[in-house]
């Protein structure tokens, strides 16, 4: 057995378990870990140090008077929470100094269950302001640094979250996602994730606002991050079915991938409508050659209207912001109001016949697309279709609509649908990492996620890393 910050959530949980380790040992490990890299990382911005020791010492005391038989699957293991997702005595910030001191007297939802799965939260991810770039800069806590280069973007909105687990601090975490925000840092940090199937896994705050808007029901999603597919498939599980709180969320059947069972996978390596790093489409096409090697039917297909999906999705999520940005620019950096401006200045301002027909066309996509998914179950794409960029790119108004269309197409999609995207690293370009997409279909999550896994068994696990210090 390595390093205890080295090892997997589930491995964790086992060695807890057997008693080969203690949840204190296991959690001294990370808190060490922390004070070892994250100063030069700003991935953790707050530390639960004694709460995480209290509810260690009381894992521990469960695994001694007990058989092992009721323990939770994550029973004794530490997770991190990023810092827009409620932890009960904490404050939920947004990044933004006006909520420094929002504390949330409950959990979420999502927190809830993790708890009760076993694992023991114990750090805050940083996040940029209400979570606005795909970088994660914040105005009250600063900058995140990518442990694979200190020059590059470790992604956002949960960037935090990627650069603690790709880095040891955490092995696993909770993030969520409208616009990539738990594939992005995937891609860019070389760990695991999964975007859910839109009200798989439950999502709410007590911090107002608490009621979403439109595009924010249809998109927007919480989801386990961690180094191997397996913990994040852990993770789901522990997270997923209907909650009262989400009036969203369904106790669905989630399909998987029967033992043996092979399918026809759509390879889109270049994705319409941008540039694609020659590097990263060739780790695409290697990732489509590992599944023809598995036995699955690899071909290269595209799905219907990629480039309108690109679109509707921007619409959508503007349709959102032309109503709260009035509220949130007093509270955000200069920089995440410059990229709202420019984002909104994209397209036209929301009308009422806009937004009824946007919502057709969403629905018409959703149809296209799930037909294209009954004769091939798994689109394989970039998460990215570049390497991740340096710090603070995507805050230079002419390079903004640039990162959208060439960086950020190919995770688009998946949010306007509401469909499952797992994202795994698989092979380099420019010698950082590339996150191979798994989507399916509604309800497919398992899937995607057992063809991820079989991509990972062929590749390997890239993290966790020291930090790249120069």
């Amino acid at each position: 057995m390595g390093e205890l910050w080295q090892l997997s959530a589930l491995e964790l949980a086992e060695a807890i378990r057997t008693r080969q380790a203690s949840s204190r040992e296991v959690m001294e490990a990370h808190l060490a870990r922390v004070e070892q890299v994250n100063p030069h990382l700003n991935a953790i911005v707050r530390v639960l140090a004694d709460e995480a020791l209290a509810a260690a010492d009381a894992a521990d005391q469960a695994v001694a008077t007990g058989d092992g038989a009721e323990l939770g699957p994550l029973h004794g293991v530490p997770c991190s929470v990023k810092e827009n997702i409620d932890l009960a005595g904490t404050p939920t910030t947004q990044g933004v100094p006006a909520f420094a001191e929002a504390v949330a007297p409950i959990d979420a939802p999502t927190v809830e269950r993790m708890r009760a799965a076993g694992a023991i939260p114990f750090a805050r991810t940083n996040m940029p302001d209400f979570g606005l770039r795909v970088h994660t800069r914040s105005s009250l806590h600063g900058l995140t640094r990518n442990p694979w280069h200190p020059g590059v973007t470790a992604a956002g909105s949960s960037g935090g979250e990627a650069s603690a687990i790709a880095s040891g601090m955490s092995p696993i975490g909770l993030g969520n996602d409208i616009g990539g925000s738990l594939r992005n840092p995937a891609h860019c940090c070389g760990i695991a994730s999964i975007k859910p199937t839109v009200g798989v896994v439950p999502m709410a705050t007590v911090i107002p606002p608490e009621d979403l808007l439109l595009g924010s029901q249809q998109m927007v999603c919480e989801g386990p991050m961690a180094r191997e597919v397996a913990d994040v498939r852990a993770g789901l599980s522990a997270l997923a079915g209907w909650h009262h709180r989400d009036p969203r969320s369904v106790s669905a059947e989630l399909v998987d991938l029967a033992p043996g069972e092979t399918l026809r996978i759509s390879v889109v390596a270049d994705p319409p409508g941008g540039t694609t790093h020659p590097e990263i489409a060739a780790a695409i096409r290697r990732a489509g050659d590992l599944l023809a090697d598995a036995g699955h039917d690899v071909v290269e297909a595209t799905p219907p209207d990629y480039e309108a999906a690109i679109d509707r999705w921007a619409e959508l999520l503007i349709e959102d912001l032309a109503i709260i940005r009035p509220l949130i620019e007093p509270l955000i950096s200069p920089a995440a109001v410059e990229i709202l401006e420019h984002l909104c200045a994209q397209y036209p301002a929301p009308t009422l016949e806009a937004s009824m027909n946007l919502q057709a066309d969403r629905f018409r996509l959703m149809r296209q697309w799930s037909a294209f998914f009954q004769d091939h179950p798994v689109v394989l794409s970039p998460t990215w279709a570049l390497p991740a960029f340096e710090h603070d790119a995507d805050e230079k108004g002419e390079e903004i609509q640039g990162i959208l269309r060439d960086t950020l197409r190919p995770v688009l999609p998946a949010n306007l649908l509401g469909v499952p995207a797992a994202v795994v690293p698989c092979g380099t370009a420019a010698g950082l990492p590339v996150g191979v997409q798994v989507m399916g279909d509604r309800f497919t999550d398992l899937r995607c996620l057992a063809v991820a896994e079989q991509l990972q068994q062929a590749e390997g696990v890239h993290t966790p890393i020291d930090p790249v210090l120069s």
